[in-house]
């Protein structure tokens, strides 16, 4: 993995972020899903270096995650989009290019929404819930935050050993690639009491958890290039799901690829494939 981690600061917070390519290449900003973190873009960003190589790759911590800042408070739609803006600011960027996954998906479409011109192309992979639910499904939540696979890794572990042990089983690393590996590697913190977790808020958590539920991610016409990467065994899979994104996107290309939530990590030849494929469109 050839990137340079680089820390600045936003809105009164460290951020942290990842970078491929040099400066003054073509901008592309890629988005993670909760309790993920910008390293996942890895393999992507890799790929899209060897084969087009006209690209500055940008992938975020997001506040509450990996080696970004985690307050107390701060985690509403809000206040991420805030942080995208003061990112572009500070790399230069007036527009980009943006892949984004899972809830991170939803946030891009906020963020185009409102801001429509600093959004060239759009690639959403399985977007999380783009709607709203009803609010008697909050009672779920701590039935929902016990299966989830991605929340998993937010529960403390006698040691670095019995963390693997369970990521070796959760989808997101199925294959255990050494991209994996590392990104499993990053995702994890010793604490001070010598356990180890995720390095995921807990606090990011809960309060995305309640919003991304209750206001929806699509609200207007979007008049720009959109991929909607579905995989085959994502949480995208009838048609009501897919609606919305026919709706809302006059450009909408919808394309299927082996995988499950996280495409971009068990199948990276199919989704690096399809995402090179559009961005050469």
């Amino acid at each position: 993995m050839d990137y340079q981690r680089h820390h600045i600061a936003l809105n009164g917070l460290s951020c942290s972020y990842l970078a491929w390519g040099k400066p003054g290449q073509q901008p592309l900003l890629c988005l993670h899903g909760l309790g993920d973190q910008g390293l996942v873009w890895a393999c992507l960003a890799d790929y899209l270096t060897e084969n087009l190589d006209q690209f500055h790759i940008v992938a975020p911590d997001l506040r509450g995650h990996g080696e970004s800042a985690k307050p107390d408070i701060g985690y509403h739609f809000a206040d991420y989009q805030a942080d995208l803006d003061g990112l572009l600011t500070h790399l230069g960027w007036e527009s980009v290019d943006v892949v984004a996954h899972s809830w991170g998906a939803k946030l891009a479409c906020r963020w185009v929404t409102a801001n429509p011109r600093k959004v060239r192309r759009l690639i959403l992979t399985d977007p999380f819930f783009i709607g709203t639910i009803p609010a008697i499904f909050k009672l779920t939540f701590p039935l929902l935050y016990r299966v989830l696979s991605f929340l998993k890794l937010s529960q403390s572990f006698p040691s670095y050993e019995a963390a693997e042990a369970l990521a070796k089983t959760l989808p997101e690393f199925s294959g255990w690639s050494p991209y994996q590996q590392q990104v499993f590697q990053a995702t994890m913190q010793e604490n001070g009491d010598r356990t180890w977790s995720s390095k995921f808020s807990r606090q990011a958590r809960d309060e995305v958890f309640e919003e991304v539920m209750s206001v929806p991610g699509l609200t207007e016409t979007l008049d720009l290039p959109c991929l909607l990467i579905k995989p085959d065994r994502g949480v995208n899979r009838s048609d009501w799901q897919i609606a919305p994104f026919k709706r809302y996107f006059s450009q909408l290309t919808l394309v299927e690829v082996a995988g499950n939530h996280w495409s971009f990590l068990v199948n990276a030849d199919g989704f690096n494939a399809q995402v090179v494929t559009f961005l050469r469109g």
